[in-house]
């Protein structure tokens, strides 16, 4: 399905909710023990250093948003395969527990495999896939690289768990209202403004 014919069946969709409903945003994102690399200051004609050690690690950030209210759900995971998802759902589910639950996503693998998408179903959770090659779509995606930016660029920390759990604290320490607007979502251009206005204006 092309991307535009995707969005308006997103949009549709949302229309269509019945009450008591929540849509979620979703995404991953991979931490490395070597920082990302950003521009820096350093004096003039003295070249910026980041000191590396030791043998690169990774961790997985699984995390969503509530497109409503900005509540954020965070999950730590040592990869991302179709079982680090499904526990990702079970703990969605446990957060939204009482509420129909839309989860915007991409087609990554881990989501699409045929069990994962019966977790989903098990746990009354309706997957909504967003248009393939379109991370501006997903407002976690902002959220991302906000987060590397303040916390992982030209940094090691001593080890991979403790930089993650810095990652995470400095994204679940933003209001819901610096959420929203920090990822775009307030933005009146974001793509799903018009939907969210008429839908989703109530908290979960």
């Amino acid at each position: 399905m092309p991307s535009a014919k995707k969005k308006s069946h997103i949009r549709r969709v949302l229309g269509n909710l019945p009450p008591r409903s929540v849509v979620l945003v979703e995404d991953e994102t991979d931490l490395l023990l070597f920082p990302p690399l950003r521009a820096m200051w350093s004096p003039r004609g003295v070249p910026a250093r980041v000191v590396l050690t030791g043998w690169n690690a990774r961790r997985t950030v699984f995390g969503c948003m509530n497109l409503a209210t900005g509540h954020r759900v965070f999950q730590l995971r040592y990869r991302q395969r179709a079982h680090d998802f499904q526990a990702f759902l079970h703990e969605l589910r446990r957060q939204y527990r009482g509420w129909q639950v839309t989860l915007l996503l991409d087609s990554d693998s881990s989501h699409t495999a045929l069990a994962s998408q019966a977790v989903a179903a098990e746990l009354g959770i309706q997957l909504l896939w967003l248009p393939k090659r379109a991370p501006e779509l997903n407002p976690m995606d902002t959220l991302w690289g906000q987060g590397k930016d303040a916390i992982c660029a030209n940094k090691q920390y001593a080890s991979i768990d403790e930089q993650a759990a810095q990652f995470i604290d400095h994204l679940a320490g933003l209001t819901d209202a610096e959420a929203l607007k920090t990822s775009g979502i307030r933005s009146k251009h974001f793509w799903l403004r018009q939907a969210m206005v008429k839908r989703f204006c109530r908290p979960a």
